[in-house]
Formats: structure tokens, C-alpha cells, sequence
């Protein structure tokens, strides 16, 4: 019986999906449901998510975001790069001479490793299917990879399936990767080929190789967590030197949502709106705050320092109930004044550093929204500000029409007339894409006056 969730089972039936599909690529131009209908139902609902970002397939090419020694560096810093000897392993070496291609992507949908058959990773090049390229739904349409990760489960794409035309020869299996001990989904692991990549059992391999690769993070954690008991104690009270795998294993997300979530030693942790606030500010100032000066930047109006000292007391006693058994350093914030034991990656300077660099696509990558949105904090509503002001800048002044287009897509964009202007400026007149944007413009000046 076909497989419900990736309809793909026996060669037989990859014709049946490749006229369906033919047929629902002819229907885009007029629009008829019924042609869609017939696609499997992941598919069609990945079509749906990426005709909000592409109304054109032909425009949906992926993007290059990593290039050199940063492609180097981040893959190193990755917690996938702990997997990569069993994705070897497992996938790598007995599909060399089998025709298939194996990748490896982040959870936003950048490929960090792509290997296998020698020839047709040189093909592959032809459509970017290289280390670097962003792959997500939002940059390529329906694809393997991508459609893994905006489901969160495993998929089989077939050929004609793929939203960008480009891909129409090619068929791809993926399956998430997750955070054995968060659940959070950390990348994606895929085969791609021809029809044998979408074969019931090449399905059923690269589940059975995930599994693995998160059990050897399970394995690994472990070896850490009893290394760290059996170290002795420091015989200093100052925080000792933290290696960089270290620090890149603790971070703060605070971007696009109400209540950041911390992510140290491998435990992701929800805080409060105050809390993350707190944390949020000690993180930027490493050298530490005191209470009268936290007093000032949290609270809209005056508070008394004996409300910040019991806010911080809460912070430490819930960062020291996490930290326990955690390998490494912990973080619960020192005192006279307050101040971090070591450094904490904040996903919003993250994006302010690339787009310090001119790295517009991949800051616009890490972008999903404003920083704690609902917080009224002076300190944090001030940073919001300052960030989404530099985004919006370096849109207006120096990023190339897809870069526009894709920040468009956010909500803060919604109403920005400059930016929907300067986007119908950009696309070229016989762009099929210009008829939603001179749409919106139309419905601005209408709402707007």
C-alpha cells in the first residue's frame, strides 16, 4: 500500500506522480485547484507555502549564503558536524558508486556537506546543489530538504514534485534531524538522485542512519557530561578560559519571539518576558551591570533595586537548578554587579554582525521577527528598534531584489511603501512577480490614503 506520508513506494508509480505534478505546473498560470488537488498531500501543501514567496517557479533558484573559511567555520561550530562520521558511514560510502548524492543541511536549510557519486555532484552544480546554498522552501520552493523541514518530517520528492522547474530531473529523500534531548530540529539529512533516491527502502535507510546520528549525540553528551564530574574543581573563583565549542553551545534566541529561549549545554529553557529581558542585557554587557543600572533599563518606570535583586535571585536560582550535571561552565549570573560567567550568543547581534559584513541573505536568514516583541523594556524596545532600523537600511541601499523580496515576506515590511516601492522599481517589466507587488501597493494607498 502507498505510504501515506510520502506516497512514494514502488518505481510503478513515480509516472502517475509525474504527470499529476506536470499537470498542476501547467495549471499555475490559471489557477485551477483541481489540478493541484491531485498532488499527494505534502506536496500540495509545501505548493501552497511556496507560492507565498515565489509566484513564478522559474524565479525559484537557491540562493549562495556561505562561501570560503565562513562555509569552514560554521560548519565546524554546527552540532551536526558531530554526526558527520556516521552520515559517512552509513550513507556516504556505500552510495559512492550507486549513483546518489548525500546532504547535510542546517535547520534553516543551508547545505553544509554535500557528497557522493563523484559525477553527479558535478551535475548538481548546474542547479547549486553545493555546499553554502540555501535550499528552505522559502529560497527554492518544494524540495526535499526544505519541505523536511517546514513539516518536520520525513519526505520523498519526485521529480515534476519539486516547485522549481530546474529540479524536474531529480528526486530527493530527507528526514529531520532532532536534539535528542530537546526534540528541536537541529538540520536535516538527504539522498538525492534519480528514481532511486525515492525507493521505499532508501527511505527507510536514511531514517535508520539519523537514528543512529542522534543516538551518537546522545553518546556523545554523556561522554561529556561524565568528563565534566570527573574533572577536579577550580581552585579559582574566576571563570577559567571557555573553549569556542563551548560558547557556541550556549545561546540566546530572542528574535521574533514573546519569551527568549535559552539553549545551554544542550537543554533549551523558555523564560519568563522579565527574565529574558534580564538575561537579554547581561548577555550585551559582558562587563556586567549593576542593580540601579538594570533598575533603569528594564522597568518603563522607576522601580526600586530590591525589585531587580529579587528578579535576579529568581534568574539564578532557576539557571542553577538547569545547569546541574550540565558539561561546562554554567551561567547563572555573578554578582557586584551582575554580569555573565561567560559569553552567551545572542541570535540578534548574530544578525547585526552579518549585516555589518554586507551578508544581507544570511542575516535576513536569521531574521524571523523583532526582538521580544511585547516587552516594553527601554533597554530592549531600543535594540528592537535599532535592529530592525539597520535591516530595513541595508534593504533600501544595498541588497539585490530576491534579498528585498524575502524581507518583504515579514510582517514588520507589511505597510513599508519605500520598500514595496523600490521593489517594483527593481523587478524587471516582463517579471511575473510585479503583479503582487503593484497588488499591495495598490492596497496601501488605499488603507493608508
Amino acid at each position: 500500500m502507498q505510504n501515506q506520508e510520502t506516497g512514494v513506494e514502488a518505481p510503478y508509480s513515480l509516472d502517475a506522480l509525474h504527470r499529476a505534478a506536470h499537470r498542476a505546473h501547467e495549471s499555475l498560470g490559471s489557477y485551477l485547484p483541481a489540478e493541484l488537488e491531485a498532488l499527494r498531500a505534502p506536496v500540495r501543501e509545501s505548493w501552497q507555502r511556496s507560492l507565498r514567496h515565489h509566484a513564478d517557479p522559474d524565479t525559484s533558484v537557491p540562493q549562495l549564503v556561505f562561501t570560503g573559511s565562513e562555509l569552514d567555520d560554521y560548519r565546524r561550530s554546527h552540532p551536526l558536524a558531530g554526526i558527520m562520521p556516521v552520515i559517512r558511514q552509513l550513507l556516504v560510502l556505500p552510495g559512492t558508486d550507486s549513483g546518489l548524492l548525500v546532504a547535510v543541511g542546517d535547520e534553516l536549510g543551508r547545505l553544509l556537506w554535500v557528497d557522493g557519486d563523484a559525477e553527479l555532484r558535478r551535475r548538481a552544480e548546474g542547479m547549486l546543489f553545493i555546499p553554502g546554498t540555501d535550499w528552505s522552501e522559502q529560497s527554492v520552493g518544494t524540495s526535499a530538504p526544505g519541505t523536511a523541514l517546514a513539516s518536520g518530517r520525513s519526505v520523498q520528492i519526485t521529480g515534476a514534485e519539486h516547485f522549481s522547474r530546474q529540479v524536474h530531473s531529480w528526486s530527493c529523500t530527507a528526514v529531520p534531524v532532532r536534539d535528542p534531548d530537546t526534540g528541536s530540529v537541529l538540520g536535516v539529512v538527504d539522498i538525492t538522485g534519480r528514481d532511486q533516491a525515492v525507493a521505499e527502502h532508501t527511505l527507510a535507510l536514511v531514517e535508520a542512519a539519523v537514528a543512529a546520528a542522534e543516538m551518537q549525540l546522545r553518546v556523545q553528551r554523556l561522554q561529556e557530561a561524565g568528563n565534566a564530574r570527573r574533572r577536579p574543581p577550580a581552585t579559582s573563583s574566576m571563570p577559567g578560559p571557555v573553549s569556542g565549542a563551548a560558547l557556541r553551545q550556549d545561546s540566546l534566541q530572542i528574535l521574533g519571539r514573546d519569551q527568549a529561549v535559552l539553549s545551554v549545554g544542550g537543554q533549551a529553557i523558555s523564560l519568563s518576558i522579565r527574565h529574558s529581558e534580564l538575561l537579554t542585557l547581561l548577555a550585551l554587557h559582558p562587563e556586567g551591570l549593576t542593580a540601579d543600572q538594570l533598575s533603569v533599563m528594564v522597568y518603563p518606570e522607576s522601580a526600586p533595586v530590591s525589585t531587580v535583586r529579587a528578579e535576579m535571585l529568581r534568574l539564578r536560582n532557576l539557571l542553577g537548578k538547569h545547569s546541574e550535571g550540565l558539561p561546562g561552565p554554567h551561567l547563572v549570573p555573578q554578582s557586584r554587579p551582575y554580569r555573565l560567567p561567560h559569553e552567551l550568543v545572542i541570535d540578534a547581534r548574530q544578525v547585526l554582525g552579518y549585516l555589518e559584513r554586507g551578508a544581507y541573505r544570511l542575516a535576513l536568514g536569521l531574521y524571523p521577527g523583532p526582538v521580544l516583541p511585547r516587552s516594553d523594556a527601554p533597554a530592549i524596545a531600543s535594540l528592537r528598534g535599532e535592529l530592525s532600523r539597520v535591516l530595513r537600511e541595508a534593504m533600501l541601499s544595498d541588497a539585490g531584489v530576491e534579498t528585498l523580496l524575502a524581507y518583504l515576506t515579514l510582517p514588520e515590511a507589511r505597510y513599508d511603501v519605500d520598500a514595496w516601492s523600490l521593489a517594483l522599481r527593481l523587478l524587471p517589466l516582463r517579471s511575473p512577480r510585479r503583479a503582487p507587488v503593484v497588488a499591495h501597493l495598490v492596497e496601501l494607498e488605499r488603507d493608508l490614503g
